[in-house]
């Protein structure tokens, strides 16, 4: 990737590929000629795997087209270079807010209900700049695919300018809403406080996570994931050093108890950010950026919009679903909020490999739908359900094994555990069902079908988790009754993608294999 405000200004590609139409499979034969992004004919040359154009010398040539390796390697060894340093970098990210919440434990159970109550703000924080990045990151790869250079740098300036202006509402909930919100949800005034600093400092410094979201996406969009690993170690260890140091005052630094915890987080982010940027400067060569004469275009951006926003979306009916299941749960005590946080933050772990087993597979499905490759699509996807599912069903061993020591990670009092560990028993037993489905859900988001994931979405977790957890828990007359909704949805939400799976197969893979045939 090259980042600069001058040299040549690059034509504006069209958009219209990004549909869902089908296109006639280009062939890929080393004997044939190769175009390359400026549509000459380059006589002899040979394509490799490694993102690398070879002439017929045997040497490199510089500046000619390539195929990258999402459209040759073998998918298994594929989707594992690709999502394995997504899973370890998605377990980093996750312990941004473990690693809050576990050192804000030890310096007040307030301040672990004050991070927990905010939780949905931030929640939604991290869905807007993740959710932007799924939509330009899957149209990146898939003109990438196509052969689309200069759509691929379009989609990226596009793509950073819609994560500029997710900083900007952020800065405005982090200036003048923090309080109100968390005096929504509860009056007991230390828990408002501890919960208003934490939101004011990560909401009004979120331009850290938009910068380290953008430019990792950057990199998962062309391959190179172990770039964006290395960032997301770095910003979880950055923040683990820090969280003790500031919350604590430590090393000479003042105590700053819950608003050092997110100041800790913030740093964490922004230098994580740099170094992503600085990798694709020095590291990514498919994508060249340039600021000059930037303009926005409003058929790409509704392209990005068109998968970004059921993503945001997506998350932005979790953290509805976050807000209100914390005014059920304050009906009941302040401890099940607390309990329900805790739980969350470690539901959010196990699912992390997951998601990074997605952003590692949407990619490689968006540049095989580019490139008209429905065999690879298919293999891709099933092995990501395979691998999904096991995973999820290894942290159901662990969550069902060990719930009172994860518990007391968050230094859980015995009355935290009399109700915490039915209570993660319980919940966790929707762990394999939602392997599949979020699976599903990156799948519908490689293939330009985001609203099928908020659909998905949407009808888990407003439609059938509220519902049932205010009915059960009014029936039951306890807390048990919103711990039961969420395998009750999860189990709803694997019919609905099976569902839509096979319609999204019907639609865009099977006219595409009709296509190979003929």
């Amino acid at each position: 990737m090259r980042i600069s405000t001058k040299g040549r200004y690059s034509t504006l590609c069209t958009v219209g590929a990004c549909r869902g139409e089908v296109h006639m499979k280009e062939k890929d034969s080393v004997a044939n000629n190769v175009k390359s992004p400026d549509n000459r004919k380059t006589p002899d040359k040979k394509i490799i795997s490694d993102n690398k154009t070879i002439s017929a010398n045997g040497k490199p040539a510089a500046g000619e087209s390539r195929e990258n390796k999402m459209g040759v390697m073998s998918e298994g060894k594929l989707l594992m270079s690709m999502s394995l340093p997504m899973i370890i970098s998605m377990l980093f990210q996750a312990m941004y807010n473990v690693v809050d919440s576990v050192f804000v434990s030890r310096f007040s159970m307030d301040g672990l209900t004050a991070v927990s109550t905010a939780f949905p703000i931030q929640n939604l924080m991290i869905g807007v700049f993740s959710g932007l990045g799924v939509g330009f990151n899957a149209f990146i790869s898939k003109a990438l695919g196509e052969k689309k250079f200069d759509r691929a740098n379009e989609v990226a300036r596009q793509g950073i300018f819609l994560e500029a202006i997710g900083y900007v509402i952020f800065l405005i909930i982090g200036l003048f809403f923090a309080r109100t919100f968390m005096e929504s949800q509860t009056g007991d005034a230390k828990v408002i406080q501890y919960g208003t600093e934490y939101l004011e400092v990560c909401c009004c410094c979120a331009f850290g996570i938009a910068f380290q979201m953008t430019f990792e996406r950057l990199l998962q969009s062309t391959g190179r994931t172990m770039y964006s690993m290395i960032t997301q170690i770095l910003g979880a260890v950055i923040n683990l050093i820090l969280d003790p140091i500031m919350i604590f005052g430590l090393l000479g630094c003042p105590q700053m108890g819950v608003r050092g915890a997110a100041i800790a987080t913030v740093c964490g982010q922004c230098i994580a950010g740099t170094l992503a940027m600085i990798f694709n400067i020095k590291k990514n060569p498919d994508i060249h950026i340039t600021l000059r004469r930037f303009r926005p275009h409003g058929e790409i951006i509704g392209k990005i919009l068109s998968v970004g926003v059921p993503s945001v979306i997506m998350v932005a009916i979790g953290s509805v679903m976050n807000y209100f299941l914390n005014l059920i749960l304050y009906s009941f005590s302040k401890l099940a909020v607390a309990v329900f946080g805790a739980y969350f933050k470690v539901q959010s772990m196990a699912f992390m490999p997951v998601f990074g087993l997605n952003n590692g597979m949407i990619p490689i499905i968006s540049y095989n739908y580019g490139a008209q490759k429905p065999d690879r699509m298919k293999r891709t996807m099933k092995l990501g359900v395979m691998v999904g599912c096991s995973i999820m069903l290894f942290c159901l061993v662990i969550m069902q094994v060990f719930p009172g020591q994860i518990l007391k990670i968050f230094d859980a009092t015995d009355e935290m555990l009399l109700m915490g560990i039915p209570a993660v028993r319980i919940m966790s037993t929707a762990f394999v069902f939602a392997g599949f489905s979020v699976t599903c859900s990156g799948m519908f988001q490689a293939v330009g079908k985001g609203v099928y994931s908020m659909i998905v979405s949407m009808a888990r977790q407003l439609f059938v988790i509220l519902p049932v957890a205010y009915f059960l828990s009014k029936a039951m007359n306890s807390v048990n009754g919103v711990w039961a909704a969420f395998p009750i949805a999860e189990v709803f939400s694997v019919i609905i993608s099976t569902i839509l799976l096979l319609r999204v197969y019907k639609k865009i893979v099977k006219p595409m294999e009709s296509v190979q045939r003929d």
